[in-house]
């Protein structure tokens, strides 16, 4: 539903933004319009990885299909670099070297002013399903942002968030290029937002790389996974516990466990069987390997920590 209300909002602004770069002829409009387009297309790919990510897993993917959400993710982040970042830049360098004036800048702020709503309710979206979200794992809403596995949250909330900042660059730098008739202001705005959008583009690709090529997960969530695993009552202790992403919020766990009591060997495997059913139930487990603890391995501590 995110991905959805930011598509619907991104798609108007776009054709409202390239009308007025049309009739305003303005440098940080067409950045605007760039911007926009680049969102949608993004977008497009969010649903793509979205739908991808949920297949179910199969013989040839027993973890799932949920890296695939990384990969698209990561085409998203490249297009809005691309189509987004360079265009706007590009665009800029033109105008400096041949400034023109603005034509209607009434137009432009009209628009601008229209982008910012609906720009700022896709963003109020995506800010009440992250604060949510980081409450429950009691975190801030930027660590939580920043941190999650969840790319699709993620790269709405940072692309209406430069979305909404690059809208302010732009009214500026037309706002300015009135008071000073220097056209030079219109083209640094379209500059502006092109690195703008380069440095949220840069950081999207990096998280989704580090997600692609497997990455630890916080400390916070793995003192759940411990913890989660010491109140099965069928475990004494852990000794050693891997945890990695396959998908966003969908984890494959591996660990070293010791069982109460003191069985024969056969009871024994079907206790950690058992356990390993058990822990496969939760909705965020997509893979469990579960082997017993040497006697004289130590026992890993794990502090409190919210639910998984």
């Amino acid at each position: 539903m995110t991905v959805i209300i930011a598509f619907l909002a991104n798609f108007l602004v776009a054709v409202a933004k390239t009308i007025a770069a049309a009739v305003t002829g303005s440098a940080s409009m067409i950045a605007e319009a760039a911007h926009s387009w680049a969102d949608c297309g993004n977008e497009i790919f969010l649903l793509i990885a979205d739908r991808q990510s949920k297949r179910s897993k199969d013989v040839r993917h027993p973890f799932g299909y949920g890296r695939s959400a990384f990969l698209w993710s990561l085409v998203a982040a490249f297009g809005l670099f691309t189509a987004g970042s360079i265009v706007s830049v590009t665009n800029g360098i033109s105008q400096l070297s041949n400034p023109e004036p603005v034509e209607s800048p009434l137009v432009a702020y009209i628009v601008l002013a229209i982008a910012f709503v609906l720009e700022g309710i896709s963003f109020l979206q995506a800010w009440r399903t992250s604060r949510r979200l980081a409450k429950e794992r009691r975190s801030s809403t930027w660590d939580y942002v920043l941190g999650t596995s969840d790319t699709t949250l993620r790269a709405v909330f940072f692309e209406d968030s430069a979305a909404l900042i690059g809208l302010v660059i732009a009214g500026g730098s037309i706002g300015m290029h009135q008071l000073t008739g220097n056209a030079v202001w219109d083209a640094a705005g379209s500059i502006l937002v092109g690195v703008l959008l380069g440095i949220v583009a840069l950081v999207l690709i990096k998280r989704n790389f580090e997600f692609l090529v497997g990455t630890s997960v916080s400390p916070t969530v793995r003192d759940a996974v411990g913890r989660a695993l010491l109140e099965a009552p069928a475990v004494n202790r852990v000794t050693y516990l891997h945890i990695e992403y396959v998908g966003p919020n969908k984890l494959f766990l591996v660990a070293e466990i010791d069982l109460t009591g003191d069985q024969t060997e056969h009871d024994v495997a079907r206790r950690l069987r058992d356990v390993e059913r058990e822990i496969a139930t939760h909705e965020r487990i997509e893979a469990v390997v579960l082997s017993l603890s040497v006697d004289d391995e130590p026992s890993l501590e794990f502090g409190p920590a919210p639910a998984l």
